[in-house]
């Protein structure tokens, strides 16, 4: 993207890292000058999410995500870098600057919110017409009102393989928008098709008010029973939540959880509108965040099947450390809430909700379930399963109070559960000790899947690379001794980047700060970057390092290149050079 970069290095200027950070992250333990965190990516429970003032960066030696307050904003509100640009010019009161590139990446995206919205219309359109009999005799079945067809912008996919494309077709839109969309697949012959087919429509709605995907459920007994929009420029799964555009404005103090969308759906027709549901994937840490936005509590009404009490237990781990107060729904009598709320009513709902067990509550119970009490190796498991469940609960009243009503269960003295609670805390920690010494020594970032991984070709010379890089950051006047180093004799590309950039601005006597740097990066890049930041760097004779870092990288492309003049070998070893 085309933005001067002095408008960028004045964005980062009047953002502060830590101010925005803080939005969205409880910074309380200091290291120094810098502030730890729970890190918002990744679900922990011990803090590992470093936010340096000083450097304008952040680093989490958990999952190795990092950058400057740009990339912060990129990842915790799944934005693209100009949107991320103007999200923080808008909070600074700046205007951004903008050229043709800026307007037709805009204008894409644009186009992919009118498609989704034309076609949303269209489908809500198709309920009144006989190819949605079939999503109109659905809705009557499940009992949802018109009222909440409307307010939810229900709607019908035809059982008909052309029948959106064509239409949107004659709307001006072009195919290569309806496969960006997802709501088109190319064919064998070259062809495209419709995505949903026969199925009861529903639109998925930002946080903004923009249609970004949709979720269709089948009217049929056809397989997927649903299927999502797939991750497209304007959407993705794992950041977003069905039903969040209606759910962030009740005035009830938490969400509801849910698992599908017809019992959100219900749930909110039944008078609970601060229900949400994940879209056909498992609930991750980014819409526990998002979650974390708006309110402080969920309750989990998962289904009350064997699988939901996993999925339940799965959810615990992201919500809590993500620091919301997390409830669970144990429903009797009905296998999800739109079954119990058409067996029993709204008020019967609102009891059980009033009386949801606390999260520490249900797993201890969601244990016992699993072991045969009336046996000792019975009564054992369980307790080994209590005590690594109490552990982690960082509270001493609540430990002390179910430690007691397991103590109970099993038959013996609460002393006796409260010691093997210590001893399990105590190995969880120096397991949790262990883990962080690892990452924060480990040589290269090994982040989640998404992450891209750097594992250098040369390791001798990425080193003494990443040295470099280190001191120019430090000393910007340290760039008088680079005479000879060109970024063509670094092994790892993108620190080459990084160093023309830093020796360019150093040169021009401009700003030469981490923050600053990373603007210029891709994300992983920036991460990586501030992984090597993170390591000590003695300063005391700085100039000298310097000398060796560069010598070592001579070395090593001397001794790395495949066509090398002996002569001229020889010569560079006389000067210091050669291996």
């Amino acid at each position: 993207m085309a933005i001067p970069d002095r408008f960028i290095e004045e964005l980062l200027a009047r953002s502060d890292i830590v101010d925005v950070v803080s939005e969205y992250v409880q910074l309380t333990k200091r290291s120094g000058s810098n502030r730890f965190g729970l890190c918002p990516f990744h679900s922990e429970k011990t803090p590992s999410f470093s936010v340096s003032p000083d450097k304008q960066i952040y680093h989490c030696f958990g999952c190795g995500k990092g950058g400057n307050v740009i990339g912060f904003i990129m990842e915790v509100e799944n934005l693209t870098f100009p949107e991320a640009v103007e999200f923080l010019a808008r909070r600074a009161h700046m205007e951004v600057p903008e050229d043709g590139t800026d307007r037709e990446l805009r204008g894409r995206r644009e186009r992919l919110f009118d498609l989704n919205r034309q076609a949303a219309r269209w489908f809500y359109d198709n309920l009144s017409k006989p190819e949605g009999a079939g999503s109109v005799e659905y809705i009557r079945k499940r009992r949802l009102t018109k009222k909440t067809v409307t307010a939810f912008g229900l709607g019908a996919a035809p059982n008909d393989w052309y029948a959106l494309v064509n239409e949107m077709r004659k709307r001006g839109f072009t195919d290569t928008e309806l496969l960006d969309a997802g709501l088109a697949k190319k064919g064998k012959n070259g062809g495209v098709y419709d995505v949903f087919r026969n199925r009861l429509m529903f639109p998925v709605i930002d946080v903004r008010g923009n249609v970004i995907g949709f979720s269709g459920r089948i009217l049929d007994d056809g397989e997927p029973k649903y299927l999502n929009t797939p991750d497209t420029p304007v959407f993705s799964k794992s950041r977003n939540l069905f039903a969040m555009n209606l759910a962030k404005r009740s005035k009830r103090d938490m969400f509801i959880l849910a698992e599908g969308n017809v019992d959100v759906v219900m749930l909110h027709q039944a008078g609970f509108d601060c229900a949400v549901a994940s879209l056909g994937t498992s609930l991750t840490a980014e819409q526990a965040r998002l979650m974390k936005n708006y309110k402080e509590k969920v309750v989990i009404a998962y289904d009350s099947d064997s699988a939901g009490v996993k999925a339940a237990q799965r959810a615990i781990g992201l919500l809590e450390p993500a620091g919301l107060s997390v409830r669970v729904l144990k429903m009797e009598g009905a296998k999800d809430p739109d079954e119990f709320i058409k067996l029993k009513g709204p008020d019967a709902f609102q009891v059980l909700l009033d009386s949801s067990a606390n999260h520490v509550e249900y797993r201890i119970l969601a244990a016992k379930s699993k072991y045969d009490m009336n046996t000792d190796d019975g009564r054992l498991g369980f307790l080994r399963d209590a005590t690594e469940i109490l552990a982690e609960n960082k509270s001493p009243v609540e430990r002390e109070l179910y430690a007691g009503r397991v103590a109970q269960m099993i038959g013996v003295s609460s002393e006796a559960v409260k010691a093997e609670i210590r001893k399990a805390a105590k190995n969880k920690a120096w397991a949790e000790k262990r883990r962080e010494e690892r990452q924060v020594t480990r040589p290269e970032v090994t982040a989640q899947p998404s992450e891209r991984n750097y594992r250098y070709d040369n390791v001798p010379s990425a080193l003494a690379e990443e040295g470099v890089i280190r001191l120019l950051m430090a000393d910007p006047e340290l760039v008088r001794y680079t005479d000879g180093l060109e970024s063509g004799d670094f092994t790892a590309p993108f620190l080459g980047r990084i160093y023309d950039n830093i020796r360019a601005r150093a040169l021009e006597r401009r700003e030469v700060a981490p923050a600053v740097i990373a603007a210029s990066l891709e994300p992983g890049e920036a991460a990586q970057l501030t992984t090597i930041l993170q390591k000590p760097q003695e300063m005391s004779n700085a100039a000298d390092s310097l000398r060796d870092y560069i010598k070592k990288i001579k070395t090593e492309a001397m001794r790395q290149s495949p066509d090398r003049d002996l002569a001229a070998y020889a010569e560079q070893k006389k000067k210091g050079y050669g291996g």
